[in-house]
């Protein structure tokens, strides 16, 4: 049947995933683009500054976790609803971030505790609220995927939506540093902030589940559910409201392993380039905020190349006939050879700081065609009401890794700033991005060599049978 007899409504609600996913990203980039003049203005050291990037990191993993398992359990159309909803809230709380600051040292104070910097403490709780709503956002984003698409579509769906992280990048330097030099630092955290309350209107409007969807038409239902009885006919765990395994039962299989390990050992590459990325800039170039606006929306323009074509790029090997996971795997070994060349950017940075620029933007692109692949080998290897939570345990391990990851930057960078020699501790962090992925597929490769591993713990598979 060709695409229109089906019909298109779930393009619709990939267009909202792609839209929250935008305002995601803009929310949480806000700091990064500010942080060289906040660090002006309250004294900050690069230890201050991965503390208050960390404490996001941290909270947004263990949330993760949590937020899984609520998706599930709420469904998607209201677990979102809250998600956004905090989230937006802890955005427009960065800019009360010192009176918040203030209460907390008088609690630590009155408590017998040592306080810490106002602005540390006030940017680390508008950190925390921001991050406990953003860790809803990709695990019911990939739930309502599995829900609103067939297997063969979505990676691809995925690609689409997570190129709205990419987006998000490209109008925060577009719109922050404006905001900010003509109302206020304050002014751009609370108007960047306020879009998601927007975005609610919307999702209350166009979504439902499938088989509610009223604007969904039964060709297009049809076949959307055309491969679960394929799902049903491979896996013992089947796609049933009685059947829900547990956090036990779901880390007793090696495919959440492969998921969480591959999350730990590459998430921390974003993380690494959405908040140190301005800092690299202005330490090693002396680009002011402003001046950032152009190589940064050509850096991420490019990732949003990277996350398309890397959701399409599954769809090559399934034509010539591979299974879904198959081919996904396939796919995800070519990308992960792509970051090798960020390996070449403080060597060739010498030249121009455009060739680090663009070497690390094809590093960023390869990260995006990354995860929207390896978020999609959940729906893969799990059933549908089941995603949402194996995204959360992935997640918290992709977050642990992204805490590492951000506090070594820290570290580093402190340590040879203090000898002169900052941009070792850059070739050191980008050596790490350059070849996370490919440790990452190989030990993704060992835990899932194929698709045929069963989905239950063995001991249950015995007594099934």
């Amino acid at each position: 049947m060709t695409r229109n007899a089906i019909g298109n409504y779930r393009w619709t609600i990939c267009g909202l995933l792609f839209f929250a996913t935008t305002i995601n990203y803009l929310d949480r980039q806000v700091l990064s683009l500010l942080a060289p003049s906040l660090t002006k203005e309250f004294g900050w050291s690069n230890t201050d500054y991965a503390n208050i990037a960390a404490a996001f990191q941290f909270i947004y993993a263990v949330a993760l976790l949590f937020a899984g398992r609520i998706v599930d359990r709420l469904g998607t159309k209201l677990s979102y609803h809250l998600a956004i909803l905090v989230w937006s809230l802890g955005a427009v709380a960065h800019a009360y971030s010192i009176a918040v600051g203030e209460a907390v040292n008088s609690l630590f104070t009155s408590i017998g505790l040592a306080a810490v910097p106002v602005s540390v403490a006030g940017f680390i709780v508008a950190r925390a609220i921001l991050a406990i709503g953003e860790a809803g956002n990709f695990p019911a984003a990939i739930k309502a995927t599995a829900e609103y698409f067939p297997k063969a579509e979505r990676s691809f769906a995925t690609g689409i939506f997570n190129s709205g992280a990419n987006i998000g990048a490209i109008l925060a330097p577009l719109s922050v540093p404006i905001i900010a030099s003509i109302w206020g630092w304050q002014a751009a955290f609370i108007w960047i902030g306020a879009i998601g309350f927007l975005w609610m209107v919307f999702w209350a409007i166009f979504f439902d589940e499938p088989a509610q969807q009223r604007r969904l038409s039964k060709t297009e239902l049809a076949y959307i559910q055309a491969d679960v009885v394929q799902q049903t006919q491979e896996s013992p765990l089947v796609d049933t409201p009685q059947r829900k395994p547990g956090w036990g039962e779901l880390l007793g299989m090696r495919q959440t392993w492969a998921f969480a390990a591959g999350k730990f050992l590459t998430d921390g590459v974003w993380w690494f380039f959405l908040f140190w990325l301005p800092k690299y800039l202005s330490t090693t170039y002396g680009i002011s905020t402003t001046d950032m606006v152009l190589p940064l929306t050509v850096l991420y323009s490019m990732t949003m190349v990277g996350s398309i074509a890397g959701g399409w790029w599954p769809s090559v090997f399934i034509r010539r006939g591979d299974a879904v996971f198959e081919a996904r795997m396939k796919a995800m070994l070519r990308i992960a050879f792509f970051p090798l060349v960020v390996l070449l950017a403080q060597p060739l940075g010498a030249i121009s700081y455009w060739l680090p620029v663009l070497l690390i933007g094809v590093g960023a692109s390869a990260h995006q065609a990354w995860s929207c692949n390896i978020l999609t080998t959940t729906s893969d290897l799990f059933p549908k009401h089941s995603v949402a939570s194996v995204v959360g345990i992935g997640g918290l391990a992709g977050g642990i890794g992204g805490v590492l990851v951000t506090k070594l930057g820290g570290l580093l960078f402190d340590y040879y700033g203090a000898l002169g020699q900052i941009q070792t501790g850059y070739m050191i962090m980008f050596t790490f991005c350059a070849t996370a992925y490919l440790v990452a597929w190989c030990v993704m490769k060992l835990l899932v060599p194929n698709r045929t591993l069963p989905t239950l713990p063995a001991t249950e598979l015995a007594n099934a049978r």
